[in-house]
């Protein structure tokens, strides 16, 4: 067994694919390749496998975030249509101007480099702006604190791997020390509060696998993971914050549009009402290579 290699674990019945990340004497830290899960296993509960096994969970995921995606194609399209019809119906025939577009722009921490590549794969098709930075857990506050003012996003995304503990105090699921990085994710959210404590002007994504979502809720995020303690999709942060960048600022997100259309699903995602960050202009910006100008100062 090295690290990097793909196993399942035996106690499991081998349903979710890991990437072995750290070995530790007869343990391995492991990450899931599809759910954003950090765990550890005894070396002899894991098989090593030559890719990720498509069983039954891993097909329903990637049905999923195909439709999602579908979902998200469908949505701009619609909404192009819908800006084109209302100057329509507001300039008269010859007059009718081409607008342009701005989005929300997302600022997105990952604790996993590999997700974090996925996830700005997807804000590039979508065309959702967005600045990316691999940070670990442990130091998503601190990274906050400096790139908040430099980049000054309309969405954070605070994301990684979490997890329940096996080992927790009575068993207590309303305690953050149950949980392997919520307490870090809470103290992310509360900086990005501190920046920006109105939540229709800085919308946070935040949470991973099975983290205290009333934690992250009562920190300041607007939509965060998991009412249910599930496993969430790597990709589910990411469909959020693609909703919230292109959802106009005159409308609220829609909230069951959101959570049920997730990878993941209601238990997987939750949140409260919030605006969205997409506004358009008048006109539609010049080619200014192409412009002709006549200068009026020698």
């Amino acid at each position: 067994m090295n690290v990097g290699d793909l196993v399942v674990r035996k106690s499991y019945g081998g349903d979710i694919a890991f990437r072995v990340e750290d070995m530790r004497s007869n343990l391995a830290v492991i990450k899931g390749t599809e759910f954003r899960l950090l765990a550890d296993s005894p070396l002899d509960d894991l098989i090593r496998v030559p890719y990720a096994p498509l069983n039954e969970k891993s097909q329903k995921a990637n049905i999923r975030a195909n439709e999602s995606l579908s979902r998200l194609k469908r949505h701009r399209e619609e909404q192009t249509q819908r800006n084109q019809a209302d100057l329509s119906g507001d300039w008269p025939q010859l007059e009718q101007p081409s607008y342009f577009e701005v989005p929300g722009k997302v600022l997105h921490l990952d604790g996993d480099l590999n997700y974090l590549k996925k996830s700005l794969s997807l804000y590039q098709q979508l065309r959702v702006p967005a600045e990316g930075h691999y940070v670990s857990e442990s130091g998503m506050a601190d990274a906050l604190y400096r790139l908040l003012p430099r980049v000054r996003p309309d969405i954070v995304v605070i994301t990684g791997h979490d997890g329940v503990l096996k080992q927790r105090p009575n068993n207590d699921l309303y305690s953050l020390n149950s949980y392997k990085n919520s307490q870090n994710f809470v103290s992310a959210i509360q900086v990005a509060r501190q920046y920006e404590r109105h939540y229709d002007t800085l919308t946070v994504v935040a949470g991973a696998c099975q983290s205290h979502f009333e934690a992250l809720l009562q920190a300041g995020a607007n939509f965060a993971s998991s009412p249910g303690r599930i496993l969430i999709h790597a990709l589910d942060p990411v469909y959020v914050a693609a909703k919230a960048s292109f959802t106009s600022v005159r409308d609220t997100i829609n909230m069951t549009d959101v959570l049920h259309n997730t990878i993941s699903g209601t238990q997987g995602v939750g949140g409260v009402e919030t605006r969205g960050s997409y506004r358009i202009g008048l006109p539609r910006l010049n080619d200014l290579s192409q412009l002709k100008v006549t200068p009026s100062v020698l």
